[in-house]
């Protein structure tokens, strides 16, 4: 199949951003579709990138959208809902039935390809809605090769993906901005960030090549962390270095309580419930005998001042190096 035209859905976000950047790298035709035109930013001057308003989550759009194009990427995910059971109507509306209705939409429009963006740690008995959503999403997806008419789908799972624009680690500076110490949740949960470079090349990658189709992927760094020695780390970066407070549960899952009345709120006990299960690949970090970026290696380009002591003395508390001056 000659690859000439992508339908990102969700291409507005972090991730899709990068993933049209690359595709226009390669003079692919994307289409991403938006709620808001003003969303689009740096999308609008991709010379092969066009964007479109409109409202993905409705059938007949989704076909109108997909018509002509060779591959779907499907990029939307959200990390807070209404509660619900087994997960609440905000996780099932994005990561359950969008999957559901972008496979008949693909169906319809005789779209071939399609690439599924999940999350490392979905599991149908997951301790969090998230994950529980993201898995029955996955089921959503898989279901397309029932058919010969469904297509060809490929499903990634990235751990947290890290970049310039990220909502993880830019979360941590900011507060080490406001605050003098950092009370922490799930502090020992284990963590394997992915750079969105990496995500958006495995991305193409299994766009173009045929061994991707019917697989699922694991999307990691080289490294494994502790949440909290994320947090230690880039709030010495930012040149804010703060302690960390470790949460106990019940102490954690009341703090995200009183975040989730914020409108836009940080965490949430959903959240928390999350990182009950690591977050860490369980094989090789990138399909495709890919090399991944090391976080270390990338984060002081955007972080702070770019200060000696953030770039040569990284990780002490993991390397137990004294520290001086």
């Amino acid at each position: 199949m000659k690859l000439e035209r992508v339908v990102l859905v969700g291409g507005t976000g972090f991730v899709g951003r990068v993933v049209a950047n690359r595709l226009s790298r390669e003079g692919i035709t994307v289409l991403a579709p938006t709620r808001r035109y003003i969303h689009a930013g740096e999308l609008l001057v991709l010379p092969t990138v066009d964007v479109v308003e409109a409202d993905v989550h409705d059938p007949a759009t989704l076909e109108r959208l997909f018509a002509g194009a060779d591959a779907v990427v499907n990029l939307v995910g959200i990390l807070h809902s209404r509660p619900g059971r087994p997960y609440g109507p905000d996780f099932a509306r994005a990561h359950v039935e969008l999957p559901r209705k972008i496979v008949a939409a693909c169906r319809a429009a005789g779209v071939t390809r399609l690439v599924h963006i999940s999350a490392l740690g979905a599991a149908a008995d997951g301790p969090s809605e998230y994950q529980r959503s993201k898995a029955a999403g996955e089921e959503a997806i898989r279901a397309a090769g029932s058919t010969n008419s469904s297509p060809a789908w490929t499903i990634l799972r990235p751990s947290v993906i890290f970049g310039r624009e990220d909502s993880f680690l830019n979360m941590f500076v900011r507060l080490a901005q406001l605050f003098p110490v950092l009370p922490l949740a799930g502090a020992h949960a284990r963590f394997q960030p992915v750079h969105v470079e990496d995500v958006a090349e495995v991305v193409w990658r299994c766009l173009t090549e045929p061994s991707a189709r019917g697989q699922t992927y694991e999307v990691a760094g080289p490294k494994v962390y502790t949440l909290r020695e994320l947090v230690e780390y880039v709030s010495e970066l930012s040149g804010r270095p703060r302690p960390v407070i470790p949460l106990p549960e019940g102490l954690a899952l009341l703090q995200a309580r009183l975040m989730e009345l914020a409108p836009r709120p940080l965490m949430s006990r959903d959240n928390v419930r999350s990182m009950r299960v690591d977050n860490v690949a369980g094989g090789a970090p990138l399909p495709f005998g890919m090399t991944p970026a090391g976080l270390e290696a990338l984060a002081p380009t955007w972080i702070g001042d770019q200060h000696l002591r953030a770039r040569y003395y990284p990780m002490r508390s993991r390397a137990r190096r004294p520290r001086h001056g």
